[in-house]
């Protein structure tokens, strides 16, 4: 009788279940991609013990139910294991804990040393009492008799340094994250306590489960576009992280589709189709990234692809007959791995660093010189990162240049366009083209035009007070500037402390093609305006010129690109063109400043064209702008 009621207290159905779980997990990270971190093999190994620990806690009751003649030694060996089981699973879930919370190794220590002592400790007081038998024991009716409960002891003291773990350093642990550890740990506590409310041992091990999915959900999960069959980024930066710890060479091959790079735009699901169809077939255990909307980055093994080359050509042919499908616009980059950007995790930033220099609908094969494009790259962008943290307005790496503009109306030259250069340790003088584009893409871009401002106006006023006759001397600034709502502010406090006049400096902005950012161009516009700050239209004639949003703007000059002095210049009718549009801005009040002049016949032909200002490489090239008294006359 004693022994059907000690078997009555446990059903193996919760054990099986757990194995059953375990096993689908194990399904599911070897089906799936999983982030191959230390703390993932901690994982397994948490599974591999709730697998051992379920099949020892069936055993020892199945055990019991077969012994017969009084000897229940192999019952206190597999249960001192299944003890161990569970108490080795506790020790790695600290470990885990410690391991995602990135402890310094000073914090790190006696975390362990305390986790160590107590596994120890309960390990070998579990079997020191089953040998004295002072714990679990059976009486010669095979009833159980209880000691002292080691157990239980154990559980709680690693249950103590779990949650002081998790409370200590919360704070290194996102806090949604920590809810979902939290909230199965408190589940497991019930099914625990309600389990030892009702005199079964059925879930014990399946209390183990729960927090041990939350880390495969949490912290190891990457789950799948099902549509696209692309993952993120994390997760490539993982995987590139494996192969260059394994010192394994792949293959990677981007595509860019900048019509669906924007927010909210999706490729179409024929594309995707397509490109899954492509991620699958081409290469052996290839894994694709989707890097943003409208990019994905497909890596593969090079050594499971030997014949890489044949496939290369097979998929890019294959791709030439889908884009004559789709017709939407491309960049594709082919490349094998390089020591060098693995070594920093850089493959996304290598890749859209080559993306910049790109003509569109094109393919491009990596080569070492990129390698070097891209360390001068990440020099400026460091150098530019640095800037802006610092926010020295007298930043000697940012040098003030000009170019000198000549006013037709008064016949000398009373105007300039300030222009900026990086002078960097290493790289020497970096140009616009190079740096005004990193800037604006990071954030940077606002910090730089504070700078080249505050230079400017300081030579403005050191000017004025060596007596030159200085009308004003303009500054670009782009147009992602104007959504920052400090913008006027800062225009206006930059020149308040130069204490120059507000209609002494000029600012050049280009059209926007964006709705919302007309209508904030157009309300900052007024205020500069209002303050009596002059207004340029950058780069009309280049792209995108609506005239009607022009005439809404209260511009005072609009200033002609180099490309329509050039296209003035090549038949009798495109010189009336815009010679028309130039006449007809000058009736409507706006002044009209051709740049890109070079020779006496562009300047000849501008004056014809209603010109009030010109500009270009016949008066002078950019020059630093304290040489800008070699041109500026003395007031009379």
């Amino acid at each position: 009788m004693g022994k059907q009621l000690y078997f009555d207290n446990y059903s193996p159905v919760g054990d099986i279940v757990v194995i059953a779980i375990c096993f689908v997990m194990v399904v599911l990270v070897s089906t799936s991609y999983v982030n191959k971190t230390k703390n993932f093999k901690l994982f397994l190994n948490m599974v591999f013990y709730l697998v051992l620990a379920s099949i020892s806690d069936i055993l020892h009751h199945d055990l019991y139910t077969r012994v017969t003649d009084g000897n229940y030694n192999v019952i206190y060996v597999v249960r001192v294991f299944y003890h161990a089981f569970l108490f080795s699973i506790l020790l790695l879930y600290i470990v885990y804990i410690v391991e995602m919370q990135q402890l310094e190794v000073h914090k790190r220590i006696p975390v362990m040393t305390v986790a160590s002592l107590i596994y120890f400790t309960v390990l070998i007081t579990d079997i020191v009492m089953t040998i004295r038998g002072t714990n679990f024991r059976l009486n010669k009716n095979g009833v159980a008799v209880s000691g002292m409960n080691i157990f239980l002891i154990g559980y709680l003291a690693f249950l103590v340094e779990i949650i002081y773990l998790m409370v200590r350093y919360r704070d290194r642990i996102y806090k949604k994250a920590m809810s979902g550890f939290y909230g199965t740990m408190m589940i497991s506590f019930v099914i625990l306590y309600l389990q030892g409310r009702h005199g079964q041992s059925s879930f014990t091990v399946a209390s183990f489960l729960f927090p041990i999915i939350a880390m495969l959900y949490i912290v190891h999960s990457t789950p799948y576009d099902v549509e696209l069959g692309a993952i993120n980024v994390m997760a490539m930066k993982d995987l590139v992280k494996y192969y260059y710890d394994k010192k394994k060479e792949f293959l990677f091959m981007s595509l860019y589709l900048p019509d669906f790079d924007a927010d909210g735009k999706v490729i179409p699901s024929d594309l995707q189709a397509t490109i899954r169809r492509f991620a699958g077939e081409y290469f052996k255990q290839s894994v694709l990234f989707q890097i943003s909307n409208g990019h994905v980055i497909l890596i593969a093994p090079k050594s499971l692809n030997p014949d890489h080359e044949n496939r290369l050509n097979k998929i890019l042919n294959s791709f030439e007959i889908e884009y004559n499908k789709f017709r939407f616009d491309y960049k594709v980059i082919i490349g094998e791995s390089i020591e060098e950007i693995g070594k920093k995790n850089e493959y996304i930033s290598f890749i859209q660093n080559i993306h910049r220099n790109m003509e569109i609908n094109s393919v491009y094969m990596v080569s070492f010189d990129d390698v070097s494009s891209f360390n001068r790259y990440e020099q400026v962008f460091e150098a530019l990162e640095d800037i802006f943290k610092k926010h020295d307005l007298d930043d000697e790496r940012v040098l003030a240049y000009c170019q000198p503009v000549f006013n037709i109306k008064t016949g000398k030259y009373d105007t300039a366009e300030a222009l900026m250069r990086l002078k960097l340790p290493d790289i020497g003088m970096v140009f616009p083209d190079q740096f005004i584009p990193i800037a604006e893409e990071h954030g940077f871009i606002h910090v730089l035009t504070e700078i080249i401002l505050k230079k400017t106006c300081d030579e403005i006023s050191r000017l004025i007070t060596d007596g030159y006759d200085v009308n004003r001397i303009s500054v670009n600034v782009s147009v992602l500037e104007l959504r920052d709502e400090e913008f006027i502010h800062d225009i206006d406090r930059i020149i308040d402390d130069s204490r120059i006049p507000n209609e002494k400096v000029a600012i050049e902005i280009t059209e926007s093609q964006n709705d919302s950012d007309f209508l904030l161009m157009k309300n900052k516009i007024e205020e500069l305006k209002n303050r009596g700050i002059k207004l340029y239209l950058d780069d009309f004639g280049t792209g995108y010129s609506n005239m009607e949003r022009i005439m809404e703007l209260p511009f005072d000059i609009i200033k002609f690109d180099r490309s329509l002095v050039i296209a003035s210049d090549t038949d009798e009718r495109s010189e009336k063109m815009v010679g028309s549009l130039a006449s007809m801005f000058t009736e409507l009040n706006f002044s009209v400043l051709y740049e890109g002049v070079e020779n006496d016949l562009d300047e000849k032909r501008c004056i014809n064209m209603s010109a009030s200002y010109l500009q270009g490489y016949k008066y002078s090239r950019p020059i630093p702008i304290n040489e800008l008294n070699r041109f500026f006359s003395k007031a009379c």
